[in-house]
C-alpha cells in the first residue's frame, strides 16, 4: 500500500473533536497554498473559503448549523463557497499567459470571449451548479491535505444557507457548497467505517 492509498483509507468524517485544540493561521495558510492546485473549469478557481475560529462567531455558525456539537468543538469551522460569477475573472486569470507570450492577443481575446459566453448562455441554474461542483472539487482536496497533516475533518450540509450568509456576511454571488469542520478527532466510541458498495454496484463500462 503506497502512502496515498493509506492516506485515502485513513480519511473519514470525524463525528466529534477534542475541544480547545488550536489550529494556527500559518498551518491553514500552508494548506490553502496547496488547495489552489485543485482542478476547476477553465481554471476559474470558483472556490472561496471562510475560516471561522473566533469563539463568539463560531457559536453563531453552530446555531446556523442546527446546533451540531462538532461545530463547537472543532478547531475551526470552514464555509466553502462557490463563485457563480467566477467566469468574469477569465481575463485576469489569463493575463499571465498573454504577458508571457504563451497566448497571442487573438488567443487571449478568444478565450475570454468564449468563457464568458459559455456561462452567460447557460443561465443562472448552470452557474450555481458549476459554482458548487468546482468548490466541491477544491473542498475534497482540502480534506485530503488536512489529513496528510494530521488533521481530521467532516464535510457538512446540515446548515441554513441564509442564516450562514447573514452570520458571515456572504455576498450574493457566492453559494454555500458545504461546511467543513476541522480539528483533532475524539476517537472515544468511534464506530467502524460505514458500509462501502462494491465497485460492481456503482461502476459500469461503456453504457449504464
Amino acid at each position: 500500500m503506497n502512502d496515498f492509498t493509506a492516506l485515502l483509507k485513513s480519511r473519514r468524517s470525524a463525528t466529534k473533536f477534542i475541544p480547545n485544540t488550536d489550529i494556527s493561521d500559518k498551518e491553514l495558510e500552508e494548506m490553502f497554498g496547496l488547495v489552489k492546485f485543485a482542478p476547476s473549469a477553465f481554471n476559474l478557481q470558483h472556490a472561496h473559503y471562510v475560516v471561522v475560529k473566533d469563539p463568539e462567531l463560531k457559536t453563531k455558525v453552530h446555531e446556523a448549523a442546527s446546533k451540531q456539537y462538532k461545530v463547537l468543538t472543532a478547531s475551526a469551522a470552514i464555509l466553502v463557497l462557490g463563485d457563480t460569477e467566477a467566469y468574469k475573472d477569465a481575463a485576469k486569470i489569463n493575463e499571465g499567459f498573454l504577458h508571457l507570450g504563451v497566448m497571442s492577443k487573438q488567443e487571449y481575446d478568444q478565450t475570454v470571449e468564449y468563457v464568458n459566453a459559455f456561462y452567460e448562455n447557460r443561465g443562472e441554474t448552470f452557474k450555481r451548479e458549476e459554482a458548487i461542483r468546482n468548490a466541491s472539487l477544491s473542498a475534497m482536496l482540502f480534506m485530503l491535505i488536512a489529513k496528510d497533516r494530521g488533521w481530521d475533518t467532516c464535510p457538512m450540509i446540515g446548515f441554513d444557507p441564509d442564516a450562514m450568509r447573514a452570520v458571515l456576511n456572504i455576498p450574493d454571488r457566492y453559494v454555500p457548497a458545504m461546511l467543513i469542520t476541522i480539528g483533532k478527532e475524539d476517537m472515544s466510541g468511534q464506530r467502524p467505517r460505514g458500509y462501502r458498495k462494491p465497485t460492481g454496484e456503482f461502476v459500469t463500462y461503456n453504457q449504464f
